[in-house]
């Protein structure tokens, strides 16, 4: 059900990717003290740069008959996955119809093996908790932003 999307890339979920689209830097403080500035320069405490995976989940709200019922279903099944993951999740593409809602899910780590595997448990889980409260995944698209990509090339 999960399908990889290649560079294009709507504006909604370019503007989500962003944010989450930061580098990461790990320093390692010595008990006491902080690094020296002659270590960070080195190379020893270099920013290290990790791949981001990022899911879209599309979801219809049958039941739905107004704002405030698909507003509840949205809010109840970020609430559950993020809970669940560690991830973040928003809702992408804000419309006022009461039975539809796209919602965007990230999260980074140091390997995309995992990433790949974490982003199919969230699809998997976020289709049952759909279920449960009565609606339903319609389609999910999984993409990666490896390290070194640039996102303003693709028009950003």
């Amino acid at each position: 059900m999960i399908r990889l999307v290649g560079k294009e890339r709507s504006a909604p979920v370019r503007s989500f990717f962003l944010v989450a689209s930061l580098r990461v830097r790990s320093f390692k403080i010595r008990s006491g003290s902080a690094p020296i500035r002659g270590e960070l320069l080195s190379g020893r405490f270099a920013p290290q740069i990790m791949p981001i995976a990022y899911l879209t989940l599309e979801i219809r709200i049958e039941a739905a008959h107004s704002l405030k019922d698909k507003r509840q279903v949205v809010r109840s099944l970020k609430d559950r996955l993020r809970n669940s993951f560690n991830i973040a999740i928003a809702e992408i593409d804000v419309t006022d119809l009461w039975q539809r809602a796209t919602l965007g899910v990230v999260s980074i780590s140091g390997s995309r093996d995992y990433l790949e595997g974490l982003m199919r448990n969230v699809e998997q889980a976020a289709t049952r908790q759909a279920n449960n409260l009565g609606a339903e995944v319609v389609d999910s698209f999984m993409d990666f932003v490896e390290p070194g990509e640039s996102t303003e090339a693709n028009g950003a």
